[in-house]
C-alpha cells in the first residue's frame, strides 16, 4: 500500500508559478506510474498529467500542455508538478495518485491510491 501526501499549494497571481510535491510512503514508489488530477468547485475531477515509473515518459492534458511539467525523484519517493503561467481556470484542489497498471492514462480508475489534495488558487 502507498500513502501519498501533497504539499506546495497556495495562492498565486495569474501568470505566476507554483511547484507541488507529492511524497509517497513505502519502498516500492518506483513501481508505480504517478498521476496528477485536479477538481475545481462544482466540477468533476479532471486529469492533469502522468509520469511513467522511470520518469522517462510524461503525458499531459491539452489544457496544461506547455505550462505544466511533471517530474519524479525515485530516490526521494517524490513526484512534482511544476506549474507555470498559471491562469484563474487552474484554480482547483490538486491530487496526486499512484497506479499499479503497466500503462496508466487519464482515467481516475487507472489509479489505485490517492492523496488528500492541496488547494491551488490563482487570483486574477
Amino acid at each position: 500500500q502507498v500513502q501519498l501526501v501533497e504539499s506546495g499549494g497556495g495562492v498565486v497571481q495569474a501568470g505566476g508559478s507554483l511547484r507541488l510535491s507529492c511524497a509517497a510512503s513505502g519502498r516500492t514508489f518506483s513501481s508505480y506510474n504517478m498521476g496528477w488530477f485536479r477538481q475545481a468547485p462544482g466540477k468533476e475531477r479532471e486529469f492533469v498529467g502522468t509520469i511513467s515509473r522511470s520518469g522517462s515518459s510524461t503525458w499531459y492534458a491539452d489544457s496544461v500542455k506547455g505550462r505544466f511539467t511533471i517530474s519524479r525523484d525515485n530516490a526521494k519517493n517524490t513526484v512534482y508538478l511544476q506549474m507555470n503561467s498559471l491562469k484563474s481556470e487552474d484554480t482547483a484542489v490538486y491530487y496526486c495518485a499512484a497506479s499499479r497498471k503497466y500503462i496508466s492514462g487519464s482515467y481516475s480508475n487507472d489509479y489505485d491510491y490517492w492523496g488528500q489534495g492541496t488547494q491551488v488558487t490563482v487570483s486574477s
